[in-house]
Order: structure tokens, then C-alpha cells, then sequence
């Protein structure tokens, strides 16, 4: 059918939902889709960027546990995990000594080997500069990428990357938000897909076109973005089309995690299952963003057992599931989990814990000079804590990113990415 076959309405409707991605409708609550094909390989310049952001505000000191101070054990009658060496508790319950001060949450042992292996990097007592204390504030300071929430910035550290560096390929899919809205730190770019599921990107039906069928609206833009000119609207139709052709060949069924990985059956497991397949896929993926909300504990935390470490144990499970099935794939990731703040040093009255400052994060890839908890330690007693009794950031954010930017994801615009900011190499990223 030639082009000029089509009526001007059909014509219009097309080309208008070509211009925007080809109005892909996102319908929420498909199954799990399946990454079972290989496109072209899409060139890359740097690692493929996993931001797990734990939403709520994780407490740093049970998840890295400090259990050289006393006053963690003083702070922390029933809260406290339990030192390596306590041998009133079973092995079980007592936390995983990483050095002579700092062991990690028993619920964390599946990612000990990571550790042990020099693929996982801790830092602690590091945040941003935000002193509120509120999630809202905190959490927008950190994705803007700012040192604090009143900074007139109004796009995500992750999309300035994104526009501070040439695109390789056009491909529809360069950055993905798995869940339910735009995380702030892609907030300021077009280059970004936002779903619950993969399954739920696909072509929507154009209303007055005359196309009831998905498949006949596919072929009706395959046949009239065909051939090889170079134009932007053309080579990104036919991108899109292809990356659309692959994902309706999708089938949960037959994919298997390599070596055994197993994810657990929850919203993280899924979502890092997810982009595991995406980027085994080679669909030009840069960027992926996945959320892990429940943090906010201040009552019942739990030590050993309870609210957190049930988050901790899906949370270890989900991350060792994705390393092991990405194999030596992970030497191009570098994955990153961090929280909006740490919680107060002092257990509450209802068994929980309050809005703290500084916290951790995580790092992991073949990249990762791991092995080690990296911080400037601010210590726990009275005179050392920020009032009104938290654990002090010694190490701003923004270094930890900054370095990750640079040398891993190879933008060295990083004061682009970070207006204002002077950035210090930590010397975390090989």
C-alpha cells in the first residue's frame, strides 16, 4: 500500500503517535514478559545504570551494623543485631562481621559471597546535606542530585546524565522506570519509559483510524516508515518497531535465569528480573530504576526477626538472584541501592526507630573495588552524634555518584550532572 493511500485523518493519527514513541498505551496488572530474542547490538560507551532506590528511609545501622561501639548496644536494648561473637544466639541471629567494627544483618548473608568476592562496596554514615528530615525532602534533594531540597533544581542527576552525553542508537527503551510513576531522577528527559511490566509496552489502537487490530496498526507503520532514510521520525519508528516485534515474542515460561539464580516472587525480585532480561536483550538499554518501599520503621522494626528483615531478606535474595544470573554481565553494571536517610541512633517507645540522618548504600559490579565498608566513622557516643541524636553523613552522596558518573558510565560532564558540586575521586569504581 502506498503512502499516499491513507486518509488524511489515518495519515495524521500516525504520525502524530509516531512523534511521541508511537503512543505505546501502558495498561497495568500483565504477566511477566520474557526477553527471547537478539536485536542488533547497540554500541555502548559505559556500564548500564540500576538505581534501587528503598523508599521510606532504611536504617543504615541494622542493615551495616556497628557492632564494635557499645553505645550501639546501649542505644539499642531490644533492637540491636546480635555481635558475630554473642554466643547466647544462634548463628543464625548474629550479624555477619565484615572487619573488626562493622558485620552485616544476618537476613543479608546471600550477599556475604559478593563481599567476600570484591563485588560489593558498603558506605556508611554517608547522605545528603538535607536536615529536615522529611522523606519528601529528602528524597527530592537526593534525586535532583542536590545537597538539599530548597536548591532551585528541577530535573534528575539521572536524565542531566542522560542529556550530557551523546546517544548511541535510538532505541525506545534507553532508560526504563519499573512501577507506577517517573522517579525525580529522570524527571527533565523524553528518553524514558515508565511500566510495571514489560508486557505493558505495547502499540496503542489510534481512535478514528479505522485499525481495530494491534497487528494491522503495526504493519500499517511498518509499511509507511519502510526503507533507509535517516530522518529522526523515520529511524525512530523503526527502532520502536523492532524492540516491539521482540517484546510480543516475550514468554516468561521459557526464560530461565542463568546458573540457577532464583528470584523471589515479590515486586523487587520481578522487577530486577526484569531488567536482567532487558539488558541480556541488548535492546540499547542505559538506565534502569526500581523502587523498595516499607522502610519507614518507626514501630515493631524487629532485630533478628520482624518488619525489616523480612524487607532485607527480599531485598538480599532479589540482588544475589540478579548478580548470579547476569554472570559475567555484571563486569557492564554497576547497580546502586540507597535510601533517602538512616534512622535516630535510639530505639523509640513503640520498638521502632525515628527519622535519622546518615545512612548506607550499596554498590555492586564486576566495577566495584568491593570487599570493604567505606566510611569516615563519626562514632556513636553522645558527643559525636548531630542533634537530636543521629548518626553524623561524613561522606556527601554525591561523591559515591559522582565517581560512579565519570569513571563507570563514561560521562565526564559530572558538573553537569551535579551543578555546583566539587567532586572528589573515593576511589571506589575500578
Amino acid at each position: 500500500m502506498a503512502q499516499d493511500d491513507y486518509s488524511p485523518l489515518r495519515r495524521q493519527i500516525l504520525v502524530a503517535g509516531v512523534s511521541t514513541a508511537l503512543g505505546w498505551f501502558l495498561d497495568g496488572g500483565s504477566a511477566l514478559a520474557q526477553v527471547a530474542f537478539q536485536p542488533a547490538r547497540t554500541e555502548r560507551r559505559g556500564d548500564v545504570l540500576v538505581v534501587l532506590f528503598l523508599r521510606g528511609g532504611a536504617d543504615g545501622l541494622n542493615i551495616v551494623v556497628p557492632y564494635g561501639e557499645d553505645a550501639y548496644y546501649r542505644n539499642r536494648p531490644t533492637l540491636a543485631i546480635p555481635a558475630p561473637s554473642d554466643r547466647r544466639r544462634s548463628t543464625a541471629e548474629r550479624a555477619i562481621a565484615l572487619d573488626g567494627i562493622f558485620a552485616l544483618h544476618p537476613a543479608l548473608k546471600p550477599l556475604y559471597s559478593l563481599y567476600a568476592e570484591g563485588k560489593l562496596a558498603l558506605i556508611h554514615a554517608c547522605g545528603s546535606a538535607e536536615k529536615s528530615r522529611s522523606h519528601f525532602e529528602a528524597m527530592s534533594a537526593m534525586e535532583r542530585g542536590v545537597a538539599e531540597a530548597k536548591e532551585g533544581v528541577g530535573s534528575g542527576w539521572i536524565a542531566r546524565h542522560l542529556l550530557s552525553v551523546p546517544r548511541k542508537g535510538s532505541s525506545p527503551l534507553r532508560a526504563v522506570a519499573l512501577g507506577n510513576v517517573l522517579p525525580a531522577s529522570l524527571r527533565g528527559t523524553t528518553d524514558v519509559v515508565v511500566l510495571q511490566t514489560l508486557s505493558d509496552y505495547r502499540l496503542a489502537m489510534p481512535k478514528g483510524a479505522g485499525i481495530t487490530h494491534a497487528e494491522e496498526l503495526q504493519q500499517t507503520l511498518r509499511q509507511m516508515y519502510a526503507g533507509q532514510g535517516r530522518d529522526g521520525a523515520r529511524q525512530a519508528a523503526q527502532d520502536t518497531l523492532q524492540v516491539l516485534q521482540a517484546l510480543q515474542q516475550m514468554n516468561p515460561a521459557r526464560y530461565q535465569p542463568a546458573s540457577g539464580a532464583a528470584y523471589p516472587d515479590t515486586d523487587l525480585g520481578r522487577g530486577l528480573k526484569q531488567v536482567a532480561m532487558l539488558i541480556k536483550s541488548q535492546v540499547g538499554l542505559d538506565v534502569a530504576c526500581l523502587d523498595k518501599g516499607g522502610w519507614d520503621t518507626h514501630v515493631a522494626q524487629g532485630s533478628t526477626s520482624g518488619w525489616m528483615t523480612g524487607n532485607l531478606t527480599d531485598l538480599a535474595q532479589s540482588l544475589s538472584a540478579f548478580v548470579r544470573d547476569m554472570g559475567d554481565g555484571m563486569k557492564s553494571v554497576s547497580l546502586v541501592v540507597m535510601t533517602e536517610f538512616g534512622r535516630r541512633v535510639r530505639e523509640n517507645s513503640g520498638l521502632g526507630t525515628d527519622h535519622g540522618r546518615a545512612g548506607a548504600m550499596l554498590l555492586i559490579g564486576g566495577n566495584v573495588r568491593g570487599g570493604k565498608v567505606l566510611t569516615r566513622w563519626p562514632g556513636l557516643e553522645p558527643h559525636q552524634l548531630e542533634e537530636p541524636g543521629d548518626l553524623r553523613v561524613t561522606t556527601d552522596y554525591r561523591q559515591v555518584l559522582a565517581e560512579l558518573v565519570q569513571k563507570r558510565l563514561g560521562n565526564p560532564n559530572v558538573s553537569r550532572v551535579f551543578p555546583g558540586f566539587v567532586a572528589r575521586d573515593p576511589g571506589i569504581f575500578g
